[in-house]
């Protein structure tokens, strides 16, 4: 298997900070796409003693194969989709305007219990690294960036661990920067680049965006 691999989606963090805190930075903003782009982000923020928050994009299923991703849809509502792969796995417009309302209702229910924990970051205007531990088919990334860019940042850094080779160069016009430490051509899963890939589960999510927050309160006093 060609590629780098990580312990864990926080070792991949740590890699990747590395990286992001050689780079000049204005007023950063870490933001993860949950759940496991959270466990990655933490210890970036960490680093940089940045802001830590989510940006909520889904992926929209396949009719017969729930973890290919014909497209995705951000919390703004913005639906990209992948004509190739709908057309491939025989997605109808009726199906996709299904799958899009399941999973707004999701990002709606995720938008909820995660704001408990904080309220939506300001990104006009700052450095934001946007961070997954992973990026297969690159959909919800695609929404997650597009969502984020039309918030007006200053510059838009993509940072991952692992994304598969034939993706990459559809990222690239959608940020500033690409980091990227491992672009395998062998890519099948996010999950055989770690040793550990545990579920990461909502109650982790507002854990760590309470923690974070905390941390950046008490160094202020």
């Amino acid at each position: 298997m060609n590629g780098r691999r990580f312990a864990d989606r926080e070792d991949g963090g740590r890699a990747l900070a590395a990286e992001v805190a050689a780079l000049h930075l204005t007023d950063p903003l870490v933001l993860a796409i949950p759940r496991g782009g959270i466990e990655t982000a933490a210890p970036i923020a960490e680093r940089l003693g940045a802001e830590l928050d989510v940006v909520l994009s889904r992926k929209l299923r396949s009719p017969d194969q729930p973890e290919l991703a014909i497209g995705s849809v951000s919390e703004g509502g913005q639906v990209h989709l992948d004509p190739a792969l709908v057309a491939l796995t025989g997605a109808t417009k009726v199906y996709v305007e299904e799958e899009r309302a399941r999973q707004q209702a999701e990002i709606e229910r995720r938008r909820e219990l995660f704001r408990r924990a904080r309220p939506p970051a300001t990104i006009a205007g700052r450095t934001v690294i946007l961070t997954d531990d992973g990026i297969a088919t690159g959909s919800t990334m695609i929404a997650a960036a597009r969502s984020v860019r039309a918030a007006g940042p200053l510059e838009l850094i993509i940072a991952v661990p692992v994304a598969a080779a034939e993706r990459v160069p559809a990222l690239r016009p959608l940020c500033d920067r690409l980091i990227c430490l491992a672009a395998p051509s062998d890519f099948v899963a996010v999950g055989q680049f770690y040793d550990r890939f545990d579920e990461v589960v909502d109650d982790r999510v507002v854990q760590l965006l309470r923690l974070h927050a905390s941390k950046r309160l008490a160094g202020r006093r």
